[in-house]
This record gives structure tokens, sequence and C-alpha cells, in this order.
């Protein structure tokens, strides 16, 4: 059973690497739920061990917060905050950094995935009326909204998954990951502007691709925005000086906007991505029995034997880096969890295996979203185009963070 369980778990993350299956039609999310169902059905796990498995409390904060995301949007919250700023009378530059501080703070509450989803469009429109090129807009908004969302245990889902799972204090992260994460969008805005040395004229402004469904603007409704901000701040203020469960303040906020007399619960809950939280019921089920195998362990021994001990941060910064690019940083994070032993393993795990995602363009969820809404407006952004961004900017905020850890690794 052991040999079979092995076997599963290899497949699965053979997938993870491959983006799916070979002459199957299965996404990561699908070839994790397949792992889970082939576990129970050989009975490697029992189906109470596999509901054990998995981490609700987790969950249930991806849940909440993707409720609170799509009362923003319904709002019209991103659209205007996007239009508003794109409007300004900044120069390219200027503009340029508005956008990374932006993108950066929202990515930061309200998830990078979501972020880079609403604002795509509207900086594409923008661009286009202003003459301006918009492929570097397009990679700023991919970069600051993955290094924004390091900012907080709530920015993605990686993060909310180390936040929950070791239970690190909300406020004292952001503390640990300020520095580094506002180093990195300032190294963002200068690698971007010197890559455009002055070019930032558009080389054609032509209309929208002519396949490109129209989709309505949504506009600001005042009160919709009002009440989604509210329950934001309201939630930040409980993370930060209230004694209760994140999960369970979440919940309770979500409930809050879901009674809703204007927005059908249909709306809400199609904006909720549950592809994501059913890879992540299945790579908590396909991870504990990998677990329960004892393979796992041997090979944290092993790797420690030959002197790359995962406990400490210096071996976890590589090895979060490492992995975060070969099966991307979600199954990467759930890998490295149970080494996470170290004072500062949270902070690193959660820095790195964000700032990570900017390598390439299947690093992380928020890029191909930027690629995707530039691909429907005509606007051709290809890996290599990426790499030569998303590389440089990756480096220089990996090398921020390692400076960091080296500085709070050092005694005073």
């Amino acid at each position: 059973m052991t040999t079979l369980t092995i076997a599963i778990f290899c497949v699965v993350y053979a997938g993870m690497i491959l983006g799916g299956l070979p002459f199957l039609q299965l996404d990561r999310t699908g070839v994790a739920l397949l792992g889970a169902i082939a576990l129970i059905s050989v009975d490697a796990m029992s189906v109470e061990q596999a509901a054990a498995a998995v981490h609700l409390p987790t969950l249930v904060l991806f849940f909440s917060f993707m409720v609170l995301s799509a009362q923003m949007r319904l709002g019209g919250v991103y659209t205007w905050v996007a239009r508003r700023v794109a409007a300004l009378p900044l120069t390219p530059p200027q503009l340029l950094g508005a956008l990374i501080l932006l993108v950066g703070l929202l990515a930061a509450v309200f998830s990078n995935d979501i972020v880079c989803m609403a604002v795509a469009p509207v900086l594409l429109d923008s661009c286009r009326r202003r003459g301006l090129d918009a492929v570097p807009f397009l990679l700023a908004l991919a970069c600051a909204a993955n290094i924004g969302s390091a900012l907080t245990l709530i920015g993605n889902p990686q993060n909310m998954l180390i936040g929950q799972t070791l239970g690190l204090p909300f406020g004292g992260y952001v503390r640990e990951a300020l520095l580094p994460v506002a180093l990195g969008l300032a190294a963002a805005w200068i690698l971007i502007a010197l890559q455009q040395r002055g070019r930032w004229s558009a080389a054609n402004t032509a209309a929208p691709a002519a396949a490109e469904p129209h989709v309505p603007e949504i506009k600001l409704d005042p009160w919709q925005a009002a009440k989604g901000l509210a329950v934001t701040l309201a939630l930040l203020l409980a993370f930060l000086y209230a004694p209760w469960p994140r999960e369970h303040v979440a919940l309770t906020a979500a409930g809050v906007l879901l009674m809703s007399r204007k927005f059908h619960s249909t709306q809400m809950l199609g904006l909720v991505d549950w592809e994501l939280l059913v890879l992540f019921v299945g790579l908590f089920v396909v991870n504990a029995a990998f677990q329960q195998t004892g393979t796992s362990a041997h090979i944290v021994a092993a790797l420690a034997a030959a002197g790359f001990d995962l406990h400490q941060p210096g071996a976890l910064f590589l090895a979060s880096f490492g992995l975060s690019n070969v099966v991307s940083n979600v199954p990467a994070v759930m890998l490295l969890l149970p080494v996470a032993t170290h004072a500062l393993a949270g902070p690193v795990l959660a820095l790195v295996s964000t700032l990570a995602g900017n390598l390439f363009i299947v690093g992380s969820i928020a890029n191909m979203i930027v690629v995707d809404a530039a691909a429907r407006r005509g606007v051709r952004l290809d890996w290599r185009r990426h790499a030569r961004t998303g590389v440089p900017v990756t480096l220089a905020s990996l090398s921020i963070c390692a400076v960091w850890l080296w500085l709070r690794l050092t005694p005073a």
C-alpha cells in the first residue's frame, strides 16, 4: 500500500508540474481531486481520514475572502479606483509608480488574482485612450499584485494556508513582511521604468480583438462599495486586535455580505473560485497520505545529513523558491509546511513562495490572468517578454528578502 500511495503522490505532483496529465482533460484541480479519489478508492485512506486531513479553517478563510472580493467587485470598487488612478495627470513613469502602489495595497487585502482580474481590462482601455504601450503597465500589474499580496496573511492562498496552519499573528507577520515588500515594489517600479527608457508610446492603438465578447462595465455603487469597505475595515481591526479565530470572524463577515437586498446569492457565489477550494481539498488529502508513509520524513532526514537542513531558514528559502517554480506555490507550500518549525519559517515560506511567482508566467495565476486579459484585447504578452521583466524583478525582490533574512538572523 505504501508503494501505491507514493505512486499516486508522484502522479499528482507530476500533474502539478505539467498543469495536467497527458491524454486526459484534467487541469491541476482535476489531478489533485483524482489523486484524493484514488487514495480513498484503494483504501490508502478512509473517507474519515481524508476528511480529517482537510484543514477546514483554511478553507473557511479562503471562502470568506472570496465572498468579500465578490462584494467589492460587484460594487464596482476595483473598476472605479483603477479608472481614477489611470486618469491622473501624471507622466508615464509616475503613473507606473502609482499603479504599482495601488495594486500592491489592494492585493494585500483582496487577493492578487481578484485584483488582476478586475484591474487588467480597465488598465488596457486606459492605456489605449492615453496612447501608451500597455505592456509595461500590464507587467507592473502582475508583479505588483504578487509582491503586494505577500504583505499580509490574507493576500493570497498560500499565505492564508501558512498563517492558519502555523498560527501566525496577523500584525506580527505584517511587521516582518513590510520592509521586504515595500522595497520589492520599489524595485519593480525602478526596473520596469528603466527597461522602457522613455519608450512609453504605443506602437499601435488598435481596437480590441473582434472575438472578445462585450462585457459591460461595472459601475460604482456607493452604498455597496461602502458596505464592502466597512466590512473589510472591521475584519482587519479584528485580525489585529481581537482574540477571535480569523476564520470565525471572516465567515461571519461573509454571512453579513450575503444578506443583500441587491446582489443575489448566485451572483456572489458565482464569483467564488470553487476550483481553487477543490484543489486545496485534493492536495490536503494527497499530502496527508504521503506523510503517513514516512517517506517525506526520510527525505528531510537525508537532506539534513547531506548538509541541507530544511528546518533552517536558508535551506527553506532555497527549497521554497525552487519548488514554487516547479509545482507552483500552493503545492510547494503544502510540501514544506511540515518542516516549517523555525521561528522565521512562516515569514520565509510566505514571502519566498509569493515573490517567486513573478519569475515566469506559469509561476502565478495572477500572471496568467493578466496575459489572458491582454490577449483578448489584441495585446501580445508572451513568456519571453514576461521573463525579460519577471526574472530581474524576482531576483531583485528575493535578494532584498535574503538580505532581510540575513539581518534578522544576525545577532545584534
